[in-house]
């Protein structure tokens, strides 16, 4: 972002210096001011988005600003389309009321002045955010805008967003070969090309996240604990690591957890996984399974009724590695995130699979 700015701020003061005649210094004080202006112009949109879904009873969460765009994070989805629309649009219309004020003022304004300059600055930020986030692909405001009528057309918002993705992607595409037809042509430069496929990688990579999202979601009833919940091998504290793994081994359960239990048989710890593999093999005799273990309170816990998006939203909201799973007082099983990950994205290695690719390259070597 930083190196962004600076070239937006060069660009620009150049373009200020050569429109009004000012030394180079003070030129790139006024490029630097249309960065502040757009980096303003972009928290006024973005503000847009955050009041009005709070008139829709919708949290927000915070802000993300970035100098070609800026992201609302909210607390859930929005319930319905309409409502997905308006928060979607909100954006860009407080952009272009800002946009037509500053123009007004630039058109009262005496022309070639630092006041006329800074006007047009607003006007030009504010028109320039409002056009380039209308735009009908995601991750723009115009994408959402398109999943929401998709999506009451569709009623399925996944499929819905999943289209609006692909649509983003191809106006990225759409944008780039029209700057390298310009640029071909002489009508844009080397550096206006390399801004503009900046902004095309950015969009192409949003669009991305939004097509692998809606994929996602749409798996969200395939997460079940009582199918993902890894059963426990509980053994007593001070039992030695490599006792606790040779038990294991032998037991016919798959995916099977080491656990750590008191002399009442109560569950205390679990075994992290990465920790006891780091211990070497020939100290595994003597080194404690406590050792190697994670305090049973340490370790966020689900209860085995939960449905699929409140696994997932729960790991979103307290990540870890492994979670116990309850049923009333009593832990049946553990799952792990990574068993999650696989469900949700089955094309990527599970963890008890192996990526043929890494596997070819470790037998080469």
């Amino acid at each position: 972002m930083l190196l962004l700015a600076v070239l937006v701020t060069v660009v620009y003061g150049n373009y200020v210096r050569g429109q009004l005649d000012l030394p180079g210094p003070l030129a790139y004080v006024v490029g630097f001011g249309f960065v502040v202006c757009l980096l303003g112009s972009v928290l006024l949109h973005e503000l847009g988005h955050a009041l009005t879904a709070r008139r829709f009873k919708i949290g927000v969460r915070g802000i993300t600003l970035e100098l070609l765009g800026g992201y609302t994070e909210m607390d859930r989805d929005a319930p319905t389309p309409r409502v997905d629309a308006l928060v979607s649009l909100a954006g860009p219309a407080v952009s272009l009321v800002l946009g037509g004020l500053a123009t007004a003022a630039f058109v009262v304004l005496p022309d070639r002045t630092m006041a006329g300059q800074i006007a047009f600055q607003l006007a030009a930020s504010n028109v320039l955010v409002a056009i380039f986030n209308v735009l009908p692909g995601l991750p723009l405001d115009g994408g959402r805008a398109l999943r929401a009528g998709l999506w009451a057309l569709l009623k399925d918002r996944n499929r819905a967003t999943e289209a609006a993705g692909w649509a983003g992607r191809l106006i990225a595409f759409g944008t780039a070969m029209t700057a390298i037809w310009f640029y071909r042509a002489g009508t844009l430069t080397l550096v206006g090309l390399l801004f503009v496929l900046l902004v095309v990688l950015t969009l192409w990579q949003g669009a991305g996240q939004s097509i692998r999202l809606a994929r996602m979601t749409r798996r969200f009833p395939l997460v079940d604990l009582a199918a993902l919940a890894r059963p426990l091998l509980t053994v007593p504290a001070g039992t030695p690591l490599g006792e606790a793994q040779r038990r294991r081994s032998e037991d016919p359960r798959p995916n099977v957890v080491l656990a750590v239990s008191d002399s009442a048989g109560n569950l205390t710890a679990l075994v992290d996984p990465v920790a006891a593999e780091r211990v070497p093999v020939d100290r595994r005799p003597w080194v404690a399974v406590d050792s190697v273990a994670r305090s049973r309170d340490a370790v966020p816990a689900l209860a085995l009724g939960l449905s699929g998006e409140q696994v997932v939203r729960a790991l979103q909201a307290h990540p870890a590695a492994q979670y116990v799973i309850t049923s009333g007082e009593d832990v049946v099983g553990v799952l792990r995130v990574g068993d999650v990950a696989h469900v949700l994205e089955p094309r990527r290695p599970g963890p008890n699979r192996t990526d043929p690719k890494r596997e070819a390259k470790q037998k080469e070597k």
